[in-house]
C-alpha cells in the first residue's frame, strides 16, 4: 500500500487493516484510523489505534492527547491502560506509567504485555521483588499450554520444588518447548544455580533468537554468574529493539557499574530518576554508584532522598553509616531510634538500622550501647543466612592433605604464565583497600575491584564436576589435567580484561576471600602474585562484626564463627607458606600504619617493582574504590583508628576464646604442624 490510507470495506474490515499497519506503518495506521475517526467520530478502538499509532512515531504528546480522554471514557478498558502507559513511558513520566500499568493488570489480569511492561517499570524504579512477582504474573498469563499452567501458578506462588517437578517432566516429553526451558531456567535462578539457568536460556534462544523475554532473563543471569562483558553484549541487543525500555536501561546502568564504566552507569541512573523521581531504590542505586565514584556530597544527597522518599528503609541509613567518615546528626539518632520503634519494619531494614545506630552510638564514645546494637543486628542477620562454621574447618583440612609440595611439583608449569594479576587476601576490614589503593597509586599497576571471577571459576568447577558426585573441593583440584589448567587460567585472564581501562601491566584483584582458593590460583596462574593481608585479630575481626555486608561473608554476624573463620584462615596461610615458600607476601597492617615507606618499598620489592613516590601518596588517588573503606583510604594513613576496637574489648571474650593461640601469637602464627 502507498499513498494515503483509506478506509476500506466494512467498518470491522478497516479496523484489522489498520491494526496489520502498526507494527511496518504507523504512519499508515495512524492515517487508516483517522478516516475511521471521520466516518465514526469517537470510536474506541480506532481511538486506540491512534493513540498507538503516534506512539511508534515516538510522538508521545500526540499520543497522550488521544489516549487519556479516551481512558476517561473508557476506565475499564485495561488495553487502554496499556497502551497509554507506553505513551507516559515515552514521555518520560515513569511513575505514572507504573500506575496505568497497574491498572491495566487489574483489570484484564492476563494481558501479558501489561505484565512484561510492568515488570521493566519496576526493575527500572528499583523495585527488585516487585519486577520478579510481575514477570512470573506475565508468564502465567503468557502459558496458553494446558500442561503449563499448574507450573506456572506455581512459579507465582514461589513453590519452587512443585515447579521443578512439573517443568522437568514437561520438558522430558516436549524438549524444546521454549516457553517451559524459560521457566525452567527461572527457577534455577530463583535457587541461585545460575550456571543452570544460563545454559537453559542459551537454549531457548538457540531454538527461539527472537524470544526478548528470554534474553532478558539471560542478561540478569549473566550479570548474576558475574559475566558483565557478556550480560552487556545481551543488553545492548535488547536496547537496539527497544532503546526507550526502563527495564532494559535500568539494568545497562547495573552491569556498566559491575564493570567498573562509573560515568556512564551514572548517566543512565540520572536519565532513569528524570523519569522516575520518587523511587527510593533508584535514589539508593545512584547513591551506591557515586560513593564508588568519589562523589561524596552528592552520595550523601541521594542518600538522603531515599531517606525522604523512604524513611524505614534501613539500607540508606546503613549506607550513610558505612561512609566511615560521616557522623549522624541528633535528627538523625531520633529517626533511627523512631524506626526502630515501628512495628512493620522488614527484618532486613531492622537489621540495618540497628548497625546504624550502632555506628552513631559508637561515634558518640557509647560503646556499651553501641555494642548493644551490632550484636542485635548481628543476631538478625545470622538468623537470616544459616552459616556453617564447619564447612571453612573442613576446607581447610581437605586443603592441607591435599596441596602438598609434591602436589604442587608434579604440576609444576601448569597453568596460564602471564604474571599480569596481583592476588590481595585476606579477611574482610583487614587493610585490603589501604594496600590495593598504594598499588594503584604505582603507574605499572591498575586498582580493580573485589573481582569475582576466581570465585565463578570454582563454582563452575564445583558445579560439573569430572568425577564422582561426592568429590569435595579442593580434591577435585587433583582431576585438573595440564590442558585444563592452561584454559582456565586465560578464561580468568579474558573475564577480567574487561575491567583493565589502562595500558598498565599488572592489575589488582583484590576479593579477600580468595585466600580460600591460592591452590587453585597456584595452578592456573603461577606467576600472579599473591599479597596476604592481615590485621590484629581483634581489631579485624570486630570491625568486619560491625559490618553489614550487602552480600557474603555470612561468618562474620557471630564474635565465635569470626574468631573460628579468622583461625581457620591463619591456619590455611601458614599451610601454603610451607608447602610454596616465599609465595604469598604478608602485609601486617600494624606495621604498615608505624613504618609505611619500609613497608611500601618491601611490597613493591615483591611485586617486582620500582619505588614510585606516589604510592606514599595513595590518598591523592582518584580512582573508583567499590568497597567499605572507600572514603577512608582517600584520606593520609593515621593511628588513631589503630586499637580503637580496645573499647570494646570487655565484650569479646567469644572471640577470643574462638580465636586462641593465634590471638597469643600474633604477629606470628602458632605451630599447626601438629593439628590432623
Amino acid at each position: 500500500m502507498s499513498g494515503t490510507a483509506e478506509p476500506v470495506g466494512t467498518l470491522d474490515v478497516a479496523l484489522k487493516h489498520a491494526l496489520r499497519l502498526l507494527d511496518g506503518r504507523p504512519d499508515l495506521a495512524a492515517e487508516q484510523a483517522s478516516e475511521i475517526l471521520r466516518a465514526a467520530p469517537g470510536h474506541p478502538m480506532a481511538l486506540l489505534i491512534l493513540g498507538s499509532a503516534h506512539r511508534r512515531q515516538r510522538s508521545a504528546a500526540a499520543a497522550l492527547a488521544v489516549l487519556e480522554p479516551l481512558v476517561r471514557q473508557h476506565p475499564k478498558w485495561g488495553g487502554a491502560h496499556y497502551e497509554q502507559a507506553l505513551a507516559l513511558s515515552l514521555a518520560g513520566r515513569g511513575e505514572e506509567a507504573i500506575a496505568a500499568l497497574r491498572r491495566a493488570v487489574a483489570l484484564e489480569p492476563n494481558l501479558t504485555d501489561a505484565w512484561r511492561a510492568l515488570a521493566d517499570h519496576l526493575r527500572a524504579s528499583g523495585d527488585q521483588a516487585g519486577a520478579e512477582a510481575a514477570a512470573a504474573r506475565q508468564i502465567k498469563a503468557a502459558t496458553r499450554d494446558p500442561r503449563l499452567i499448574d507450573a506456572a501458578q506455581a512459579l507465582v506462588e514461589n513453590r519452587i520444588p512443585s515447579a521443578e517437578t512439573l517443568l522437568r517432566k514437561h520438558l522430558f516429553k516436549f524438549p524444546t518447548d521454549v516457553a517451559a526451558i524459560r521457566m525452567l531456567a527461572e527457577v534455577a535462578a530463583r535457587l541461585r544455580r545460575y550456571h543452570d539457568a544460563s545454559l537453559l536460556l542459551e537454549r531457548a534462544l538457540e531454538l527461539a533468537p527472537g524470544f526478548s523475554a528470554a534474553r532478558q532473563n539471560y542478561a540478569v543471569v549473566l550479570h548474576r554468574e558475574a559475566r558483565p562483558s557478556d550480560a552487556l553484549r545481551e543488553v545492548n541487543r535488547l536496547l537496539a529493539e527497544e532503546p526507550r525500555n526502563p527495564g532494559y536501561r535500568n539494568l545497562k546502568a547495573v552491569v556498566l557499574g559491575a564493570l567498573g564504566e562509573y560515568s556512564e552507569s551514572l548517566l543512565y541512573y540520572e536519565q532513569l530518576l528524570a523519569e522516575y523521581p520518587n523511587q527510593p531504590k533508584t535514589w539508593i542505586s545512584y547513591g551506591h554508584a557515586l560513593k564508588t565514584a568519589g562523589r561524596t556530597a552528592d552520595c550523601i544527597a541521594a542518600y538522603r532522598r531515599t531517606l525522604e522518599l523512604a524513611p524505614t528503609m534501613g539500607e540508606a541509613y546503613w549506607s550513610l553509616a558505612n561512609l566511615k567518615t560521616f557522623r549522624f546528626e541528633a535528627a538523625d539518632r531520633v529517626a533511627i531510634r523512631a524506626g526502630l520503634a515501628r512495628t512493620d519494619l522488614s527484618e532486613e531494614d531492622r537489621a540495618c538500622f540497628e548497625f546504624a545506630l550502632g555506628k552513631a552510638l559508637e561515634d558518640q564514645a557509647d560503646y556499651a550501647a553501641a555494642f548493644a546494637q551490632y550484636a542485635a543486628g548481628n543476631r538478625r542477620r545470622k538468623a537470616q543466612l544459616g552459616y556453617e562454621a564447619s564447612e571453612m574447618s573442613g576446607l581447610v583440612a581437605r586443603s592441607r592433605a591435599l596441596l602438598t609440595p609434591q602436589f604442587f611439583a608434579e604440576r609444576a608449569g601448569f597453568g596460564a604464565q602471564a604474571p599480569d594479576p596481583i592476588f590481595i587476601v585476606g579477611l574482610p576490614r583487614a587493610g585490603s583497600t589501604l594496600i590495593e589503593q598504594i598499588l594503584a597509586s604505582h603507574p605499572q599497576v591498575e586498582g580493580t575491584m573485589e573481582l569475582p571471577d576466581m570465585i565463578a571459576i570454582v563454582r563452575a568447577l564445583t558445579g560439573a564436576r569430572s568425577g564422582p558426585e561426592d568429590t569435595p573441593y579442593p580434591d577435585l583440584l587433583e582431576q585438573l589435567t595440564r590442558e585444563r589448567c592452561l584454559e582456565l587460567g586465560n578464561q580468568y585472564l579474558d573475564r577480567t580484561r574487561p575491567q583493565r581501562k589502562t595500558a598498565a601491566p599488572y592489575f589488582i584483584d583484590k576479593m579477600p576471600n580468595n585466600f580460600a582458593h591460592l591452590g587453585l590460583i597456584q595452578l592456573l596462574l603461577p606467576n600472579a602474585r599473591i599479597i596476604d593481608a592481615r590485621r590484629h585479630p581483634l581489631g579485624c575481626c570486630f570491625s568486619a562484626y560491625k559490618q553489614y555486608f550487602a552480600r557474603g561473608q555470612s561468618f562474620s554476624y557471630s564474635l565465635e564463627d569470626l574468631g573460628r573463620y579468622y583461625h581457620d584462615y591463619v591456619e590455611l596461610m601458614a599451610h601454603f607458606d610451607a608447602v610454596l615458600p616465599g609465595r604469598v607476601h604478608r602485609v601486617i597492617y600494624e606495621r604498615l600504619v608505624a613504618d609505611t615507606e619500609a613497608e611500601v618499598r618491601s611490597l613493591l620489592a615483591f611485586c617486582g617493582l620500582p619505588f614510585d613516590e606516589r604510592c606514599l601518596k595513595f590518598y591523592e588517588n582518584e580512582r573508583a574504590v567499590r568497597t567499605a573503606s572507600s572514603e577512608q583510604v582517600r584520606q593520609p594513613i593515621y593511628r588513631e583508628g589503630l586499637d580503637h576496637w580496645r573499647h570494646f574489648e570487655a565484650y569479646l571474650e567469644p572471640l577470643k576464646t574462638a580465636l586462641g593461640p593465634v590471638l597469643e601469637c600474633y604477629p606470628a602464627v602458632p605451630d599447626f604442624s601438629g593439628r590432623p
